[in-house]
This record gives C-alpha cells, sequence and structure tokens, in this order.
C-alpha cells in the first residue's frame, strides 16, 4: 500500500565544477570557513535513526513530515526508502513511523497509537526539554509565551503540550501586542533554533510589559544554534559575501544569513547545492565567508568550497569558536540490532565541523 507524501521541491542535480571564472580582484581571494557548522548532535541522532531503522525493519520505513529541515538529506534517505508523509493518517496500519526531530505534540503520538503504528521517536533531546517545561509550567497554571514561528513543526509541537496555556510570540514587534490573563503568572520558552539576539529582544520587550516575567530553567535556543551563530558573527566582519548552506525551510540556516548580514558582511546569499553561488555573487569580492546550518551534511560545503577554489579563492581559514563533542543516544528501538546485542552507532555520532 502506498501513501501520498510530502510535497517537496524537486532538488537540484549539482552542476559541473568550473562554472564560475576566477576574475582578478584588487586584493587578495580567501574564504573563511566558520565552525562550528553543518550537523548538530539532535541532526545526527535523527538521520541515523531513519537510517538504522531501514536496516532493521527493512523498507519502507515511513517518517512524519521532513526528519530534518535539509532537502538533501531528505532526497537520500528517499533513495534508502524512507517515505515521508504530511499525518500519520496517511501511514498503513502497523506500519513503523519515524517522528522528526522537531518533535510532535502528544496528539499525533495519540493518533500514531490509534493507528497501531510502531513508532520511533527522533525527536532532538533539547526540544523535548522543552516540551517538559510547557507541560510543568502549564500544570502550575501559567501562561506560556512560546517564542517561535507560527506554524513550524516544532512550535506546533511544544504548544500542542498545552494548547490552553500557549500563546505563540513571532516576532519583537508582535510582543508589543501581546495581551495576558494574570501578569503575575508568566512566562517564556523559545523555539530552539531562532537568532539569539533577536530573542532576547523579544524577551526585553515582554518584560517592559509585563515585569514578572519568569525566564525558563535553562536557554532554550540550543546550543548549536548559538555556535553557528557566534561563528558566522566573527566570519561576517572580515567577509565581503557570506554564503550559507541550508534549505530555504530550516530556520537555522535563514537565521545564520540574517546574521551575517547584521555583523558586518556586505552580502549574504543561502544556497542547497553549489550551482546556485552565482558568478554575479563574486564581483570585486575578496573575502568569502561559508558556513552551514545544523542540518547540512559537510559534503555539500565541500562541494562550495571547490567551485570557489576553481574560482581563485583556494586559500581556506577556518574560524573556530567553539569545540563541539555533544551526542545523543538513538531512540530506544534502535539501539540493539536484529541479534538483541548492542548496535555500534547507539550513540549516533557522525562527526560535526
Amino acid at each position: 500500500m502506498s501513501s501520498p507524501v510530502v510535497h517537496l521541491p524537486v532538488p537540484r542535480i549539482p552542476g559541473r565544477r568550473g562554472r564560475l571564472q576566477d576574475i582578478p580582484v584588487q586584493g587578495k581571494k580567501k574564504v573563511l570557513l566558520a565552525a562550528p557548522r553543518g550537523y548538530c548532535a539532535g541532526v545526527d541522532r535523527a538521520v541515523i535513526a531513519v537510517e538504522k531503522a531501514l536496516e532493521r525493519y527493512g523498507a519502507p520505513v515511513y517518517v512524519r513530515k521532513q526528519i530534518v529541515h535539509n532537502i538533501h538529506v531528505v532526497t537520500e534517505l528517499e533513495k534508502k526508502g524512507a517515505i515521508f508523509v504530511d499525518e500519520v493518517d496517511e501511514v498503513p496500519t502497523g506500519a513503523h513511523v519515524v517522528f522528526s526531530a522537531h518533535g510532535v505534540s502528544p496528539a499525533v503520538v495519540s493518533a500514531a497509537s490509534d493507528r497501531g503504528l510502531q513508532a520511533i521517536d527522533a525527536t532532538c533531546p533539547l526540544v523535548t526539554k522543552v516540551h517538559r517545561e510547557a507541560v510543568r509550567f502549564a500544570r502550575d497554571d501559567f501562561e506560556i509565551l512560546l517564542i517561535g514561528h507560527e506554524g513550524h513543526e516544532e512550535v506546533e509541537g511544544t504548544a500542542g503540550e498545552a494548547p490552553e496555556h500557549v500563546t505563540v510570540v513571532n516576532s519583537p514587534d508582535h510582543a508589543d501586542t501581546i495581551e495576558v490573563r494574570d501578569p503575575s503568572k508568566v512566562v517564556w520558552l523559545s523555539q530552539t533554533t531562532l537568532s539569539v539576539d533577536e530573542t532576547m529582544e523579544t524577551v526585553r520587550r515582554l518584560r517592559e510589559r509585563f515585569p514578572q516575567l519568569q525566564d525558563p530553567p535553562s536557554d532554550d535556543i540550543c546550543y548549536a544554534t548559538q555556535n553557528r551563530q557566534v561563528a558566522i558573527k566573527k566570519v561576517a566582519v572580515g567577509a565581503d559575501l557570506v554564503i550559507v548552506v541550508g534549505s530555504a525551510n530550516s530556520s537555522n540556516s535563514v537565521r545564520l544569513v540574517e546574521v551575517a548580514l547584521e555583523h558586518g558582511a556586505k552580502a549574504a546569499y543561502r544556497v542547497d547545492y553549489v550551482d546556485e553561488v552565482q558568478q554575479e555573487w563574486l564581483e570585486g569580492v575578496e573575502t568569502v565567508g561559508v558556513t552551514s546550518g545544523a542540518s547540512v551534511p559537510e559534503v555539500l560545503v565541500s562541494e562550495v568550497l571547490e567551485e570557489l577554489a576553481g574560482a581563485g579563492y583556494r586559500d581556506v581559514e577556518e574560524v573556530r569558536t567553539a569545540e563541539e563533542d555533544l551526542i545523543f543516544s538513538l531512540p530506544k528501538e534502535l539501539r540493539q540490532d536484529a541479534s538483541g546485542k548492542r548496535d555500534s552507532r547507539a550513540l549516533g555520532g557522525r562527526g560535526r565541523a
């Protein structure tokens, strides 16, 4: 039995190398390569979870929504037998379904159970932490101001934990219009992949209106999002152009473009694949900054660097602002192989830059 799949844009097939010309500029050409970049621990865990499920149970394995927001990753998993669906009611009764790294609401979990689906929860543990905070504050009858983008899967999942207690705040300007029932019992939480600076501005404006606004027990914005933004800030100061590798529906990738422009880059663009880099972007450019979102495999960055090298940008300097060694255990269903032995990839850890 087949199932309707999520409608994704058709991925571009990377074009041949050597599209970009080596046109002289006034100074020396070089690349500032941001680090950390690329896969975070939550993405690594989620992608390996789908791969392991396919190995363990065979194709097809169904995935609700995109496992992570990257068209290349999704396309490669489709080739291996993953089927991406919008909702669990599109999954055949009794089949295996993986919940994406962005998390799901209790209603989705319940719907999967009602259909007899064998669910594997690949929600990033940092997102799960925010879910638990929402449940706890709702239990204590707080009104939760959830800073995030309306309609984003992570926001829908978190809000679904306590819908009668959650109000989504989309932006700093939106904070100026929010009304609450009891200003003495208000707390803020946030989507994990937002701009750190914009989130703090939203909190500042909320606190101006609600002085008793409480903070979450720990920072909700994920370590990887923060680290990639810190790195691109340092790169942007010295870059004429910044290229961010990442998909359009990846919040953290889109934020990296915005952060680069806010912190000194003269121009910044997001691309999924190397063949999207345009010759005109390089006119008069001495220094190119390069980074990638937290759901981007390093191979896509390598292809961009190779093409830039052909255009004369052969001097690559890594700008590292943090070391990342965090790894997360795979979902419990996948920690053992078919014989019951602990799987060698139980902790994930494909490696990050």
